[in-house]
């Protein structure tokens, strides 16, 4: 999700200055005192004027947020599916090289295991760098405002995010996003090089 916001934060019976992070899985705060609230574990959630209200099985949090805190309180309810943050829309033909996306029932134009003619999208798992070299024949199936998401192991000396915008560049692509796959994988997604006349 990735929002954040300067605030006060009540909890406790402390009150403290800081900022509060909302993030995929968990809404923090940083200040006098820190909370990290893992959203799954959000009991109950209220937004009234200008404070966000978060009930977990640690006790009740105030933030401060002020018009910020419908938003907040709506984007926690309402969590980003995978296939909202990989940009799958419904009716897209999308392939499957190396790797499993729950593409949410979203399209049944699904090819495993190869790239098709015509791709909107294109899912490559890499695990070490030697695979990357595939990136630039995948450029032949893609239609052309279609995308390539390069789905890679994080922390791992085989491969890196610096290693994966390499060899995208090297294969004439360029990276546009990175979104979270998983906890154990990062998601890079590349487009062609348009070439300016």
């Amino acid at each position: 999700m990735g929002k954040e916001a300067s605030c006060e934060a009540r909890f406790g019976g402390k009150t403290s200055a800081g900022k509060a992070l909302l993030e995929t899985d968990e809404l923090l705060f940083r200040g006098e005192f820190r909370l990290s609230i893992p959203l799954p574990s959000i009991e109950s959630l209220e937004a009234a004027d200008g404070v966000l209200r978060v009930t977990w099985p640690a006790g009740t949090a105030l933030l401060k947020l002020g018009d910020q805190a419908a938003k907040w309180a709506h984007k926690i309810r309402n969590p980003r599916t995978l296939a909202d943050k990989l940009d799958i829309k419904p009716g897209l033909r999308v392939s499957l090289v190396g790797v499993s996306v729950d593409l949410d029932g979203r399209t049944t134009d699904v090819t495993e295991g190869k790239a098709a003619k015509d791709s909107d999208l294109i899912f490559f798992g890499a695990n070490a760098a030697k695979e990357l070299a595939k990136l630039g024949s995948f450029q032949k199936s893609l239609k052309s405002k279609g995308a390539i998401w390069v789905i890679y192991p994080k922390g791992q000396k085989q491969i890196t995010e610096v290693g994966v915008i390499q060899a995208g560049r090297q294969a004439g692509l360029v990276d546009i996003k990175v979104a979270r796959f998983s906890q154990t994988h990062t998601a890079l997604k590349f487009v062609v090089r348009q070439d300016k006349p």
